[in-house]
């Protein structure tokens, strides 16, 4: 595949992963679909934080912008200033995937925030978290879920859920922009010989 295919088919496939990690993020922001425990600074950190929003969303989108950027201009140094472009965008894209891929990895293992009801009675805490090092990670404990929290309602697998699609859609965007880094890097080294057609939009 050549360096104008590939750019355009990252950009067409990074567009629905970057929609679909905004909405997973919106959505952790509001369990139940409640505005309430946002504003009561009840969600967790990771949520807050909505990686998914401006890093795997926002900049991703940005960076798919640039691998549009082309010209009629011809000739070897423009076509690796091109290259160069790209392989700057590749970048962008790639670290602000592997961010929200990390967050959304260390919601997804923390567990929820939400109402439990402990020794110390009704608390707002995380009760799914690893306590010490050996304990068994609560997504291998299913029963474990429906007891854990109070409030909001359903809110374990609301979060395991939305992580979970955070993980897979930014993990994939990883890999694309890495793919996409590898032509870049080519186009850059080998100049406009590697690939016959001119730079296109994607």
């Amino acid at each position: 595949m050549c360096i104008a295919q590939c750019s355009r088919c990252v950009g067409i496939a990074l567009i629905p992963m970057a929609v679909v990690c905004m909405v997973a993020n919106v959505l952790l922001l509001f369990p139940d679909l409640k505005f309430q425990y946002v504003k009561e600074h009840h969600v967790t950190n990771e949520a807050v934080l909505s990686s998914g929003i401006w890093a795997s969303g926002f900049l991703v989108l940005v960076a798919v912008r640039g691998f549009a950027s082309h010209s009629d201009q011809k000739g070897c140094c423009y076509f690796r200033t091109q290259m160069l472009c790209k392989f700057g965008y590749t970048c962008l894209a790639l670290v602000a995937a592997g961010f929200c891929f990390m967050v959304s990895g260390t919601g997804l293992a923390l567990g929820p925030l939400c109402l439990h009801n402990g020794t110390e009675g009704l608390k707002w805490e995380r009760p799914l978290k690893k306590v010490k090092h050996g304990d068994t990670l609560y997504l291998y404990e299913p029963e474990r879920w429906a007891s854990a929290c109070e409030e909001p309602r359903g809110v374990v697998t609301w979060n395991v859920s939305l992580f979970s699609v955070l993980m897979a859609a930014s993990g994939l965007q990883v890999i694309f922009c890495a793919i996409h880094l590898l032509t870049a890097i080519l186009g850059v080294l080998c100049g406009p010989n590697c690939c016959k057609n001119k730079v296109v939009p994607a």
